[in-house]
């Protein structure tokens, strides 16, 4: 019975591992994109999953991080993400960060992208943030 039930945990944690091709989460809800040197406002339900969206290409020098955490009681963080866009070297993709809309309120979400750079004292001038404004609403 130990064994069996040792199986069943293993198993459902390897899926919560390894669902949605080696992704965290299994779906990215709604998507909002962004980019270096942007504010773009996000309007959300309570209960919505949303993920922040940033081209991304970690082989050409690209090292996106969040800040700092948004208001965990207007927006839970769950994930950071990588998309690759192909199979050549180089190709680039997408990078999600992804959260959870809690309660009615707004916060602010700030992600940098360390453009070859190791941390944010050493940025390079191609470096930047990519802001965006969350508002939870109540309903729709």
């Amino acid at each position: 019975m130990k064994r069996a039930l040792l199986a069943l945990l293993v198993g459902a944690t390897g899926c919560l591992t390894g669902c949605g091709a080696g992704s965290a989460v299994s779906h990215y809800g709604t998507v909002i994109e962004g980019a270096v040197g942007t504010t773009t406002r996000v309007e959300v339900t309570k209960g919505q999953r949303f993920s922040l969206a940033v081209p991304d290409n970690p082989s050409v020098g690209d090292n996106w991080d969040l800040v700092e955490l948004p208001d965990p009681k207007v927006a839970s963080y769950i994930s950071e993400e990588y998309e690759s866009g192909g199979e050549a070297p180089g190709s680039g993709g997408t990078g999600y960060f992804v959260f959870n809309a809690k309660w009615p309120g707004t916060t602010e979400v700030r992600l940098f992208n360390c453009w070859r750079c190791s941390d944010r004292a050493k940025a390079t001038p191609e470096s930047g943030e990519a802001i965006f404004s969350v508002t939870v609403n109540d309903t729709e």
